[in-house]
This record gives structure tokens, C-alpha cells and sequence, in this order.
């Protein structure tokens, strides 16, 4: 059994298997740990472990201290580099999670410098002069401004970590980027030794990507999105310590009924309904007219009857930002989440008693809910539907299950469908 390279910390669940998915493709055999580990958590057998917390919609002091004891727990498994997994999207609030999160792991390494990258240009996120894009579009005017938990209405991170964080910001600027690794590594040693804590790197390709990633290969710890560790896996190869690998992706066959549940509200997950609506049979909650969690999954159990097979159900808790505000109003804010977490967590168990073993989940929140009710404690990862996410195999749990998580901001439009001819090919 060989020890871990790389540990890994993830603010939500679909995050964490974003990141997992960009290091298989590049060759590590990724296990993913549900929730906060405990010291008789084992040890997989793996090249990087990656911790997935709740922690983006968190209290800060909450997010800060379970943060903790995943790293220390990755330290005690022997891994050599650490990486804090945050959204592409950079959600978050002017108070945190993201800053105070990088602030308390920079003092337990000791490193005193992190860069920060949430560019994934694969799913259209991009950083130029600090700014982050969601295609053509700046963050604050992508949608984003509208999230329900973590509404995002400046695009400049600089800006935006500066106010979170108690280090000061610097930027690596795209005309030193696309200069190389070499320059970018100069370019984080100056912002070192001005003083500098951070240092939020432009990137628009995944060459730009590629060469960060090499440019970070002796940093204790790095920051990002997910597209910032496609570069990581062959800085260890270069290093002697991970070999070559073409089965990284390697999952055991399931057999059993198939279903998907959705609970984000985000543009992709809306359209992605829309697409499956016709194909597959499809049940939409209406969480405004039925608050109550146990009345909306008992309607999907009772609507479930008689359709459970190979081809896949669809419930669907998702509303558009007019009925998200609606219901908010009514609720408040994390009432209103917590009502969509508790019924889809519900439904998801119901499911598996039913003999479902196929389910996709859509949803950051949703998907920890899903996990935490199923009582799911290792993921290991395998092969990507759609850029970010993975099918997965639930490990040490009573029936074999496969679960894909899915970030609601991903996916392209028929990826319900196309998760589960996956599967059939």
C-alpha cells in the first residue's frame, strides 16, 4: 500500500469530486472522505485523498476549525502537498469562507504564501487581470450575483480576498503567465518577499493552467479551483514518486434501478431538467407550496411506485431565482435550503431501499445531504461524465452504489441523459 502524494480539502462535496475527477484523468487514484475525518477514519489506498467538508455556506469558525482537522488528519496520513479546494465560481461572502479558511492552513504549514486560481476554462471560468469570467461574461454578471447563499457581485478577486483574508493580495498578471512556469515562479517569489501572503494567478487555457501548476511544485500549499491541479499529477511523476497509470479510473460494475435527484436552482441544473423532461419520467417538488419536508418526500415516494428500473426517474426540488426568493421570503434564507436538503436526503434513502444503485445528484448542498443520509464515508473516483464530474463508487457501505455528484453550475444540457448511457457503454 503506498502513502498518499497529495491531500486535498474541499469546501463542498461536488467540489471535491471535481478536483478528484482532474487528478484520475491525470493519472492519480483519487479517494474522496465524506465529511470531517476521525482518527479511526482508515487510510485508503490511494495518491491523493481528498477531505470533502460542508463548509462553504458554514459559519466561519466552523469552516476554519474542521478545515484544521482535515489537514491534520491528511498529515497524519503522510501526504506531501496540500491543496484547498474552492469553487470556480470563488463563492463565497465579504467575510469568508475562503480567506479566513486560506489564512488559518497558510499558519498551520507554516508556508506563509499561497496562490489562488479558480480558472477552469473547460467549463468556461477564466482570470485576467484579476478578474474572473464566466465566459464572456464578468462573475457578477453571469448569474452569480443571484446565488441564493453566496451571491457574488464583484469580479475582482483581488478585491474580494483582500476583504476576506488578513494577508495582503497580490496579483501574477497574464503578460507573466503566458511567459511560463519560470516566470510565474519569480513572479510569486517577488510577491513573497514584498510581503505579500496571496497571490491570485490570471489564466485563460489550460496551458496557462499547466505551467501554474509546474510553477507551484515546491508550495506547501496551493488554492483553487479544480483546473489548477491538472498540472500537479507530473510534478510528482517528475519527482520519481507516482508511476505511470492507465487505470486510475477503475470502478467496480453495479447492478440496480437508476434515478436522479436535483435540488440546485442553478441556470445548467434548470436546463438540464428541461432536456431530461421529455425523455425520462420527471417529478418537480414544489417546496413553496409544500414547506415541509416530510410532506414533499412522501409526494415523490408515492409518485416513485411503479416506475423504479433501468431506465432512470428524475424529482426535482429546483426553482427558478423569482420562486428561490419567494421561498426565502417565507423561510428565510437558510430555512429555505435546509427544507430542499432534508426532503431530497429523504427521498435519496428511500431510493436505495427501493434498490436503486445508480443516482445521480445535483446540487453542492443537496449532494451532502444525500451523502450524510446514506451514511457514506470514502468515494472512489472514477471516470468524468462531464468536465468536473465523476462517476463514483460509494466504498464500505452496505450495497454497492453508484453515485455522480454533480455542482449545479456543471454539466452540459443532456448531461442526465448521457450520465447513465455512461454506464450502458
Amino acid at each position: 500500500m503506498s502513502k498518499p502524494l497529495l491531500g486535498c480539502i474541499a469546501d463542498d462535496f461536488t467540489g471535491a469530486t471535481d478536483l478528484a475527477t482532474m487528478l484520475v484523468q491525470n493519472g492519480m487514484r483519487a479517494v474522496q472522505i465524506v465529511f470531517v475525518p476521525g482518527p479511526d477514519d482508515p487510510v485508503p489506498d490511494a495518491d491523493v485523498l481528498i477531505v470533502a467538508l460542508k463548509s462553504r455556506t458554514a459559519p466561519v469558525a466552523q469552516a476554519v476549525a474542521e478545515s484544521l482537522v482535515a489537514l491534520q488528519w491528511l498529515k497524519d496520513a503522510g501526504c506531501q502537498q496540500y491543496f484547498f479546494k474552492y469553487c470556480s465560481t470563488f463563492d463565497s461572502t465579504p467575510e469568508g469562507n475562503i480567506g479566513p479558511v486560506m489564512d488559518a492552513l497558510t499558519a498551520a504549514l507554516g508556508c506563509g504564501f499561497a496562490l489562488a486560481c479558480p480558472a477552469f476554462p473547460a467549463n468556461g471560468r477564466s482570470v485576467y487581470q484579476g478578474h474572473l469570467f464566466v465566459g464572456a461574461q464578468l462573475l457578477n454578471e453571469s448569474g452569480m450575483q443571484d446565488h441564493p447563499l453566496t451571491p457574488m457581485t464583484d469580479a475582482n478577486l483581488v478585491r474580494v480576498l483582500s476583504r476576506q483574508s488578513t494577508g495582503t493580495v497580490g496579483l501574477v498578471a497574464y503578460p507573466t503567465v503566458v511567459q511560463g512556469a519560470a516566470a510565474i515562479r519569480k513572479a510569486m517569489i517577488g510577491l513573497k518577499e514584498q510581503g505579500r501572503q496571496y497571490a491570485i494567478v490570471d489564466a485563460v487555457t489550460n496551458d496557462d493552467l499547466l505551467a501554474i501548476g509546474e510553477a507551484a511544485s515546491g508550495h506547501a500549499l496551493i488554492t483553487g479551483g479544480s483546473g489548477i491541479a491538472m498540472g500537479l499529477p507530473e510534478n510528482f511523476r517528475q519527482a520519481g514518486k507516482l508511476p505511470l497509470r492507465d487505470d486510475a479510473s477503475a470502478l467496480p460494475s453495479v447492478e440496480g434501478h437508476a434515478a436522479i435527484l436535483a435540488g440546485s436552482c442553478s441556470r445548467a441544473t434548470l436546463f438540464q431538467i428541461a432536456k431530461a423532461r421529455g425523455h425520462i419520467p420527471t417529478l418537480e417538488l414544489d417546496p413553496l407550496a409544500t414547506p415541509d419536508a416530510a410532506a414533499l418526500a412522501a409526494q415523490a415516494l408515492a409518485w416513485m411506485e411503479g416506475k423504479l428500473g433501468a431506465t432512470p426517474v428524475l424529482i426535482a426540488a429546483s426553482a427558478p431565482p423569482e420562486q428561490v426568493a419567494a421561498l426565502q421570503a417565507k423561510l428565510g434564507r437558510g430555512p429555505a435550503g435546509e427544507l430542499v436538503e432534508a426532503a431530497m436526503a429523504a427521498i435519496a434513502e428511500a431510493l436505495v431501499a427501493r434498490g436503486v444503485r445508480k443516482l445521480v445528484v445535483a446540487g453542492g448542498e443537496t449532494s451532502g445531504a444525500v451523502v450524510q443520509r446514506l451514511g457514506i464515508r470514502q468515494l472512489r473516483i472514477g471516470d468524468a461524465i462531464d468536465p468536473g464530474v465523476p462517476w463514483t463508487y460509494a466504498e464500505g457501505t452496505g450495497p454497492g452504489l453508484l453515485l455522480a455528484l454533480k455542482s449545479g453550475n456543471f454539466g452540459a444540457p443532456d448531461f442526465f441523459l448521457k450520465a447513465f448511457a455512461m454506464l450502458e457503454g
